[in-house]
């Protein structure tokens, strides 16, 4: 069984968590994404972190929304560990629900085109292309893609 619950991205698991999401992408993208996480975006009172643990306890995903305006959140952190099987969906299914539960319509997000997992697995969560965003804009290697969370 799988639990889901909101935790400080400094805790322990968290940081852990987030430092093999670190590593993982600067392995297949050359970049950490380091510089495009501050904790502090993710801790406000319409911003969520969360870690996913299995049945024993251990921690095995994680992932964020950072509020872009009033209506659209940035999925941030999105981390699965590897060998485990549907983490990400459950990960992003809550994020999803708590996104339309403190009233965002929409997401949006980044990745590299070179994460071709990543941005299938998005497109399949029904993630569509976006004009590049914020600082992702000209970033001829960054992907940006959006999800409509209210019809």
């Amino acid at each position: 069984m799988l639990t889901i619950k909101p935790e400080d991205p400094s805790t322990p698991d968290a940081a852990a968590l987030i430092e093999a999401l670190s590593n993982a992408l600067a392995a297949i993208t050359g970049d950490s994404g380091k510089s495009s996480f501050d904790a502090d975006d993710v801790r406000g009172s319409r911003a969520i972190f969360v870690v996913a643990r299995a049945a024993d306890g251990a921690p095995v995903g994680c992932g964020a929304i950072r509020p872009m305006n009033d209506k659209v959140a940035e999925v941030k952190r999105m981390f699965a560990a590897p060998g485990t099987k549907g983490v990400g969906s459950a990960v992003l299914a809550h994020l999803e629900q708590e996104g339309k539960m403190l009233g965002y319509d929409e997401f949006w997000l980044e990745t590299r085109l070179v994460n071709s997992n990543a941005v299938d697995f998005y497109q399949r969560k029904g993630y569509h292309k976006i004009p590049n965003f914020g600082k992702y804009a000209g970033n001829a290697s960054a992907i940006c893609l959006a999800k409509r969370l209210c019809p």
